[in-house]
Formats: structure tokens, sequence, C-alpha cells
């Protein structure tokens, strides 16, 4: 692997006089970092998350629904809604993806008379108030004003956790919703069976973007119910079980003033057995406050992977971003192993948590690399849950959830995850990986036949033919591969992937200075205007994916020469759209044709790095932490995509980034905030920390790693896993070199 040696002119001295700090102090080390994050943050905007109650890498994610469908809905949740339908079970967070909602639990009385939307599938059960709402890690509340039920929500990894705080009512009621669904999901084949008052079981088995998604339950009332109602439809069934598309049960009870119920529903997709299963090891009593803090406990453990010190706002903003980052992917196996594959079989994980929900598209990029360094144990299992996929359907996965392969985006981005663990030394089988890596880009679909047979993906008619992005893509994919075969000793298969890692160079045009759709016949098409989004680039256009040579951006460097890219890569920051242009989908978090609301921008601010002015880099990754994030719940510029949109500011506020996802090198910027420890697995520590840190300095004046001065523009993943500490003095002149 290259190891870049650009050297800052650093004065090797530190300064004798330092600037005085204009921030608020910091707070006090006893305060729980849980206290810091803000679960409603991109809640509101495209950030398309939710608040409710879920545990790191957790099966289940507890949160309200508001009960409409839309695109600002995706996540179940939109902060300016004034209504819940209920409480369902699985969630996606930060995706484009309109799908999940499973098993919808919600609470009523005779007090809601109200109709608050015309009756069907998405009718809204109460109205709440944001000042009648809280949420922290592990936890969420609400007052249901419609019929002054308290509802609290709790979880442990497999099983969802209700307390539902009553009203004296005659007519209370607890419903579990099968028919329930949102957006894009739908279900195909529901069933519950009463077991007897206090044990319903049941599946929902759906639809949507993913085909076949599988949610078997087993569902526990604290109190017996004096009834019970079974419906199919609109109809009622008299029968101890029912089964349709659109199932649901009522159970119904007389409640006393501030009398609490609580409810526990454990999840399996596996089997109704499987979630009996997890109930029992999980959560065997009915204390919900100890769940609460065993819960919060488990996230203060999680957050406590860093340590930083910083204004109030600051810690916010940082473990709210830390917060997302662990909430994908999803654990997928119950207690005993089991899971539903995606080739629709059950199968059972040996040894390792099978996870599922991987959004590799967009979390290949900071996302696992973050997790190789804070977690490794949970690296290790999802490598496994990769060739366990591939074992099931003989490719890696490319988008999967819920054990299915949805196909979304382009890319075989599992292989430069697998790639990036192999070298960092996470365990694995490497043989075996590489092996899936190669069928994954051997495959004749999604246009992989005719990238390997032209060296391009070539234009098409399909309104989605992303050829200039699959192109870059597939090309820096075949990169990782070739890599992983040179350290295994596999020659042929190196040299296959090393030429196939150059085919980004058959799409460049030297006359505009852009990557260009080619037709079948290896001419370039016509008209092309680089700022404008046409179909051959994925979610983006020619200006943001021309930086996406991350394994060559020495050989992108000298393709354009210096001068050239130096001063398109300060036109990416400059040139702004027009009021007419036609811009690309999630084009939004906007710095002149940057943007920091979509992935493939991600790395453009710290290219600077590369051509020797660094100051650059750190003017820019200052702009974008201060302008394109906040804690406020449209504190996101774009989806935030299961944690890649958080990582990035993970990384950039300890004042580092990978800019190639896979080489195990993280390119230096300054440190947004004051110290950051990193609380290695290994039991080391690796401390970054600083002088004069203000909004004023955010230039590097020098910097020391372990105490001996240190020039270079990028620090490897070994020098961090060792533990020490990398110090920087800051100032607010830039330190130039040229």
């Amino acid at each position: 692997m290259k190891y870049y040696s650009y050297f800052l002119l650093l004065f090797l001295g530190f300064f004798s006089c330092k600037t005085e700090k204009k921030q608020e102090p910091t707070s006090s080390h006893t305060q729980k970092l849980t206290h810091y994050v803000n679960t409603f943050t991109g809640t509101d905007g495209p950030g398309n998350t939710y608040p409710g109650a879920v545990l790191p890498f957790g099966m289940v994610q507890l949160s309200p629904d508001n009960g409409l469908p839309g695109w600002d809905r995706i996540a179940g949740y939109f902060y300016p809604d004034s209504t819940i339908a209920g409480f369902s079970h699985t969630h996606l967070s930060g995706t484009g993806a309109g799908d999940m909602y499973d098993l919808l639990v919600m609470p009523i009385n005779s007090r809601f008379t109200e109709s608050l939307t015309p009756d069907g599938a998405y009718r809204p059960y109460s109205k709440f108030s944001h000042d009648r709402e809280k949420a922290s890690p592990g936890y969420y509340s609400v007052d249901l004003l419609s019929s002054g039920i308290k509802a609290e929500l709790t979880t442990t990894q497999r099983v969802g956790f209700h307390q539902y705080t009553f009203p004296k009512d005659d007519e209370s009621q607890i419903i579990l919703d099968l028919g329930y669904s949102l957006n894009w999901d739908k279900p195909v084949d529901t069933k519950i069976t009463i077991e007897d008052k206090q044990t319903i079981v049941g599946y929902r088995k759906s639809k949507g973007w993913a085909n076949d998604q599988r949610v078997y339950f087993v569902m526990q009332f604290s109190k017996p119910f004096d009834a019970a109602q079974l419906f199919n439809q609109s109809e009622e069934v008299k029968k101890q079980t029912v089964e349709g598309t659109f199932t649901k049960i009522v159970a119904h009870y007389k409640t006393s003033e501030g009398e609490k119920i609580k409810v526990k529903v454990a999840l399996s997709s596996a089997s109704i057995d499987g979630a009996r299963k997890n109930l029992e090891a999980e959560l065997p009593h009915w204390d919900f406050e100890k769940t609460v803090e065993e819960a919060d406990a488990v996230w203060e453990r999680f957050l406590s992977k860093i340590t930083i010190e910083g204004t109030e706002a600051q810690k916010e903003l940082f473990y709210t971003n830390l917060y997302h980052v662990f909430l994908t992917p999803s654990l997928h196996s119950d207690v005993d192993g089991a899971y539903k594959g995606a080739d629709g079989e059950n199968h059972v994980a040996q040894g390792y948590n099978k996870y599922d929900t991987f959004s590799l598209w967009d979390t290949f990029r900071a996302t696992h690399p973050l997790y190789t360094i804070l977690a490794q144990k949970e690296t290790e299992d999802m490598i496994k849950s990769f060739l366990s996929h591939y074992d099931e359907t003989g490719l890696l996965p490319v988008w999967s959830m819920a054990g299915n392969e949805t196909n979304m985006m382009i890319g075989y981005h599992a292989v430069p995850v697998i790639v990036d663990a192999y070298f960092k030394g996470i365990p694995m089988d490497a043989k075996k990986a590489l092996e899936a890596c190669v069928a994954s880009a051997n495959e004749n679909g999604r246009q992989i036949d005719v990238y390997k047979k032209l060296g391009y993906v070539p234009t098409g008619e399909h309104h989605e033919n992303w050829s200039v992005s699959k192109t870059l893509e597939y090309a820096y994919d075949d990169w990782c591969i070739a890599q992983l075969a040179e350290a295994l000793g596999e020659k042929e298969i190196q040299k296959t992937f090393a030429e196939r890692a150059n085919y980004w160079k058959n799409i460049y045009d030297s006359k505009s200075t852009f990557f260009r759709p080619k037709d079948e016949n290896g001419n370039f098409t016509s008209p092309f205007v680089a700022k404008e989004y046409t179909k051959e680039f994925c979610e983006s256009n020619a200006w943001q994916y021309f930086w996406f040579v991350p394994h060559d951006i020495d050989g992108l460097i000298d393709t354009l020469g210096k001068e050239r890219f130096t001063e398109k890569l300060d036109s990416m920051f400059t040139y702004y759209p027009a009021a007419n242009d036609k811009l690309p989908i999630f084009s939004t978090g906007m710095i002149g044709q940057y943007a920091h609301g979509n992935e493939p921008s991600h790395h453009v601010a710290y290219l600077y790095n590369n051509i020797g002015k660094p100051w650059k880099t750190q003017e820019m990754v200052r702009k974008i932490i201060n302008t394109q994030y906040s804690t406020q719940p449209n504190g996101y510029c774009g989806n935030e995509d299961c944690g890649q949109m958080s990582a990035w500011l993970v990384f950039s506020s300890m004042g580092m980034y990978p800019i190639n996802p896979a080489e195990g090198i993280y390119s230096i910027t300054s440190p947004y905030v004051e110290e950051a420890s990193i609380n290695l697995e290994n039991g080391k520590q690796f401390k970054i920390t600083t002088e004069n840190q203000s909004d004023e300095n955010q230039y590097i004046q020098s910097m020391t790693l372990n105490g001996e001065p240190y020039n270079r523009l990028t620090i490897i993943h070994k020098q961090i896993m060792e533990g020490g500490e990398l110090h920087f003095v800051l100032g607010s002149t830039p330190t130039k070199t040229d």
C-alpha cells in the first residue's frame, strides 16, 4: 500500500504564546455521555432518523410512527408532525428506503373520539406534543394527548419493552396491528394466536424494498387482559387464531388511575420458538426501570469508546453523531444463532452474531473504517455475516436487510470493508473472503460483464444507467481485490484486478477534464455539461464524481497536472449552481458543487493534503462541520445513511479521515474538539490533544507524535492501535508551503 509522504512546512517547536480560548468551560468529567445525545437529531429535514429505543446494533428499533406516508416519514417519524399511530419495532436509520415498521402497538381508551385523519391504513390514533415527549439512548416516552396515556419504551437487543400508564377507564385497550404499513412496506401474510390471557404469538411477513421479510414474535402482557378480539381486515374472528394479510388483536382492560401495564415483544427472523428463546434469555422479568438503566449502561459503554474534551455544544454534536454510528448494522440472529438467510432458508450463525442492514454504498467510506477502531469484534462478525451471505447466494451483499438482498445502489462495496479489515488484523477466513470478492466482481449482472469486456460501463437507455459512477466504483473495488490477492500470494488474481483498477482512465476525457459517458463503440456522448445531472451519474454529477479514484489520487493528479487539479479542486467549492440548474437528487449541503448531503463528496475536502495545501483542508473541513451539522431536529444536511454522515463528523472532529477506506491511512486535519481519547479494545489509548483550540484557531502550526516532531499529513492505523498521543498546536494563520 502506498503511504503518502507530503510534508508540512511546520515550526517544530511549540509557540511560546497561546491565544485566549473564546469557548465556554468544559463540563464535569462525571457527566454521563448519554446525556449529550439528542436522539431527535435528523428527524426533521432530510436526515430520516428515528428517535425511539434501540441498543447498539440491536435487532429491535422500537420507535413512534406518525402514521402518515411520504418521503419525510421514511423512518416512520417526522418532527413537524403532531400525531402518533403507534409504536412499531423495526426501523431504518437515515436511509431513503421506506420499509420495515413491523408490529405496531398502540394503547387507547374511551377518551379518544376525534377522527384525526380519514379512516384508512394510515389513521393515527393520538395527538402529541414535543413538550410532553422525552428520549435518550435506549429510552423514549410521550404523553398521548388524545387518551391521557403515558407511553414509555425501552429495549434489549431482541426484545421491545413497553410501559403504559393509564388513567381510570373501563374501556382501555392495547392494540397490535399487523396490517399496518407505510410507504414501500406491505404485509403479505400475518398471523396472531392467543396462547393465554397474557401471551400471544405470531408472525408478520411482508415485502417492500426487501422482498421477503419475516418477523416472528412472542408478545406478553404484565396483566391478563379481560377480553381480546381478533380481526381479519375489519371483520372480527371468533377463534383463538387469525391469519390473513391484515390482522390485528385488541386486548381489553379496565384500568385504575395511574395503573401501569407492561408489554414485552420479542422478535425473531427465524421462528416463534426463536422469539420465545430470545424473550426468556434477555428479558425474563418485568422491571422496566431496570431495563432502562441497563440500556443506558450499554450505550454509556459504547459512547465511552471515545472520550472528548470541548464545549458543551461540541460534546452534544460529537456524541449525537457517535450514537448514530452504532445504530446499524442490525443484529439478525437469535440467541441460539438462528436466522432467516438471503436464500429464504433458516440458518444458524455458529459462534458469531449474524448482522444485516448493510448500506454499503454509504458506509464503506468511513463508518466501517471507524468500526475497525472502535468495534473490532462486531467487525469480525460483520465479515462473517458477509461470508454467510456469500454461502447463501454466491455473492457478497450489496445492500442487504432483513435477510434479503435489495441490490440497491452500485459497486461491490463489501469488498473494501473486507480488505480494510484484513489488513488491520481483523480475524477472518481470508482465502474464502478473496473467493467471495472475486465472485462478486465477476458476476454477469449489474453491467459487470460489459465492464469486464469493454473496460468501462457504457451508457444505455435505462434512466438509472449510472455508467460513469459504476466504472469508477468497480475500478476502486477491483484495486481492493488486487491488494488482498497480492497479500495472499494469488498472483494471477492480483494481475487481473490490478489491470481492472486502472479502468477509471478509460472514461477520462482530456478535453473537458472530466469523466464522461461513453457509448458501446468507445465514443464520448454529447452534449455534456459537467454540472448537470444525467443518468450516467449515481445521485451526482460529473463534478461530484470526478474525485472518486481513492486508490490512485496521485495518478489522478498526474493525469490533469498538479496545477489544473488544484484549480479544479478550488472550483469544486466555489462554483455554485445557478438557480435553474438541474441538480442531482440529494444535492443538499451544497458548497459550490460539493454536496455534503451525499456520500460521493465526503473525501474531497481532504484532497488538498495530497497537493501540499493542507491549510485548505483545514479551512474546508471546519466549514463543513460548522455549516452542515447541528443537534437540532434538522441537524443533518442529507440522509444520515446508516452512520456514514455521522462517521464523517466523528473522524473529522478528531482531525482525520480515510480518503481511501481500504488503505488503513488517515488524512490529517486540525481537530474540531479540544481533546479526544480513543479507548482501544486492546487496552491501549490513543489521544489527540490540542493547544490553542478555538473557532479562530483552525490551522495546524505544528504537530508531535509521542513527543517527537511529526511532519506527515497522514497517520496509519497501526500507529493509532499502538496507542500514544498526537498533539497539535493550532493558530489563526495558515501555515503555507508555497
